[in-house]
């Protein structure tokens, strides 16, 4: 295996694209290697670059909200340093605690509260990429509504690296709820998890999160058939009157219990590493995500028959497969029944090259296609990333 590069700035790194690329040599771009396991297979190339020693913050205004930080920073770390004003980026997905945040970017990693926060898509403002030509793109500014030039950062966002090479990013910044509380509403069955999940949002609540976890995973909290949680945030007053409207709302369907605050800590915890543990222990395993229409969330999370959770008030239902067939199987099976859905982590001993790990990429594909043409026309960099089309 070839040597690591390690540019220390965006300059050194849009130097060592394009010394790299210039004579056709193939292009590996990586972070931490926090995301190996995720979308497509790692091609072996020529030239191996990381950006894990671009980890400077280049520029913070708390009281703007907004914060500069090169690609190479890590997740853990900068939100250290945000959590002293009481601020945050909210994109604390698997494995982000060891990610870059330019890995976290690239793969469109997000969270249970997106919700409430949004993605990727919603806090980053501005960022600068290098190219294979061995230019630096600026794209966005520091400005929360400044919207120029959010379309070519947009196309990085989710790219895994195969258009170009993020080397900064300028986000907009979150508070920290003043309080913060988690409810776990338990049900024997799905229908009256879902009903409760839609009388919540149907009653004007706002949870930052809506997650329903099915038998498989509810009993790793000691809770038998579902478990409804929703988390909310903001002041004493705004918490106290969710609860009580959540209490009134499911007491009829389920148990409702409010979680201590080191409680709802761990279990938000405990929900983020399901796909790390899962592939711990399962070298064989693979994690499929799927999208559906809101009002068939349910439908989806009931065909699952291992582990599944569900995003209930997005739309994303995820499932935890021991084999790579049964995962196949599933996949494809969803996707017939008109939901997108992607393979999006497979263990160690999973051959990502003879898996089909994105099924049906729709109609916009050919763009994609064109857009890769346009920024890598030789196919150099991250050969086969997005999900082993692209």
């Amino acid at each position: 295996m070839s040597s690591i590069l390690y540019p220390a700035n965006p300059e050194e790194l849009r130097s060592t694209l394009h010394w790299a690329a210039s004579p056709g040599r193939s292009v590996e771009l990586f972070g931490a290697q926090s995301k190996r396991l995720m979308a497509g297979p790692i091609t072996p190339a020529t030239v191996r670059i990381s950006t894990v020693e671009m980890n400077r913050i280049l520029q913070y205004e708390p009281r703007d909200l907004t914060i500069s930080v090169e690609a190479g920073i890590r997740y853990a770390d900068l939100s250290r340093e945000l959590a002293r004003n009481g601020q945050m980026i909210p994109l604390a997905g698997p494995y982000s605690a060891d990610a870059t945040m330019g890995g976290i970017v690239a793969s469109n990693t997000s969270e249970s509260r997106r919700r409430g926060y949004g993605t990727a898509r919603d806090v980053v403002i501005g960022m600068e990429f290098a190219t294979l030509e061995g230019k630096l793109v600026r794209s966005g500014g520091m400005v929360v509504k400044n919207v120029a030039g959010l379309d070519m950062a947009k196309l990085m966002i989710g790219s895994f690296g195969t258009l170009a090479a993020i080397a900064t990013l300028n986000f907009k910044l979150l508070p920290i709820p003043t309080v913060a509380r988690t409810l776990l509403c338990q049900f024997e069955e799905l229908k009256p998890a879902v009903a409760a999940c839609q009388a919540v949002m149907k009653a004007g609540l706002t949870p930052l999160a809506a997650d329903i976890l099915n038998p498989v995973l509810s009993i790793q909290f000691g809770a038998k058939g579902f478990l409804l949680a929703l988390q909310f945030g903001g002041n004493q007053a705004v918490i106290e009157r969710s609860t009580r409207e959540v209490a009134t709302l499911c007491s009829d369907l389920g148990q409702v219990r409010s979680l201590a605050p080191d409680d709802e800590g761990r279990f938000w915890t405990t929900v983020a590493q399901f796909t790390p543990k899962h592939l711990e222990k399962f070298r064989d395993g693979v994690v499929v995500r799927i999208s559906t229409p809101l009002s068939e969330c349910g439908e989806a999370l009931e065909t699952v028959e291992g582990g599944g959770h569900a995003l209930a008030a997005s739309g994303i239902v995820r499932a935890w497969f021991t084999r790579a067939d049964a995962a196949t199987r599933w996949l494809n099976a969803s996707v017939q029944r008109g939901w997108k859905g992607v393979v999006e982590f497979a263990g160690e001993d999973v051959d990502r090259n003879r898996m089909t790990l994105w099924p049906a990429p729709g109609g916009d594909f050919e763009i994609m296609k064109g857009v890769k043409k346009m920024f890598d026309p030789d196919n150099l960099l991250n050969n086969k990333r997005l999900y082993g089309l692209l």
